[in-house]
């Protein structure tokens, strides 16, 4: 029996380290998709596979191996955060393909990137027409960026030289999956005020799945009932 607690035990223990690690930093990790950080990824992953399931190994040792390389990485983050030369050569720099509207061979060659590779990331980002790109650059995270010719971009209220229109404010959500969000429910949107607009609707708050003022200020509700049936069938 002890041959089957062992390897659960372990697991979970190295789970629960996993989960605790990328609330502490995984919007880092997440967030600054370079060298370093993928690096960390791939070693962190071998480090939690062999803590909960190579029962050779010694779980003391590999638990200081992981908790050690979780320190470097933040260590290395606060240097390369005020370094900007260590901040590159650890994440690295964006590679220019196209320049101009010229395509730069030797930069592709660098990065045994092929014309294939290229035209495959444009269509990505819905650009079927190379004729269109002013720039492109290749991110550190394998991301294409592009910049199209003045002549193809899209028409602008400043182009037009019409009035902006007042800035969207961030939607806030006030019952979500038919609870309320207390935090949410201040002035102007109130319990009273939403209990006014939903009785005005013919509806009560526990019929209401789902309540958003959306970024143009205006109430949208989702009910429990929707009267749609759960699964249609073609006709």
């Amino acid at each position: 029996m002890d041959g089957v607690l062992i390897p659960i035990g372990r697991t979970v223990i190295s789970f629960l380290l996993l989960v605790i690690v990328t609330l502490a930093i995984g919007k880092h990790i997440n967030s600054h998709k370079n060298h370093y950080s993928f690096a960390l990824s791939i070693t962190v992953g071998s480090c939690i596979a062999n803590m909960g399931f190579d029962t050779e190994l010694d779980f003391s040792h590999i638990l200081i191996s992981f908790l050690v390389l979780v320190l470097l990485f933040y260590l290395l983050l606060i240097l390369s955060s005020k370094n900007r030369l260590l901040r590159k050569w650890l994440s690295g720099r964006p590679t220019i393909l196209m320049e101009e509207g010229k395509i730069l061979e030797e930069n592709m060659k660098k990065l045994k990137f092929t014309m294939d590779d290229l035209k495959q990331h444009l269509r990505e980002l819905g650009v079927f027409d190379i004729n269109e790109v002013e720039y492109a650059l290749l991110e550190v995270s394998g991301v294409l960026s592009i910049k199209k010719k003045n002549l193809f971009l899209p028409l602008t209220k400043a182009d037009m030289k019409m009035d902006p229109s007042p800035s969207a404010s961030i939607p806030i959500e006030l019952i979500m999956e038919g609870k309320q969000i207390a935090n949410n429910l201040t002035t102007p949107y109130t319990l009273q005020w939403l209990e006014s607009e939903v009785n005005r609707r013919g509806i009560t708050l526990n019929d209401i799945y789902y309540a958003v003022i959306n970024s143009n200020g205006i109430l949208f509700i989702d009910s429990f009932n929707d009267h749609i049936p759960s699964e249609r069938t073609d006709r």
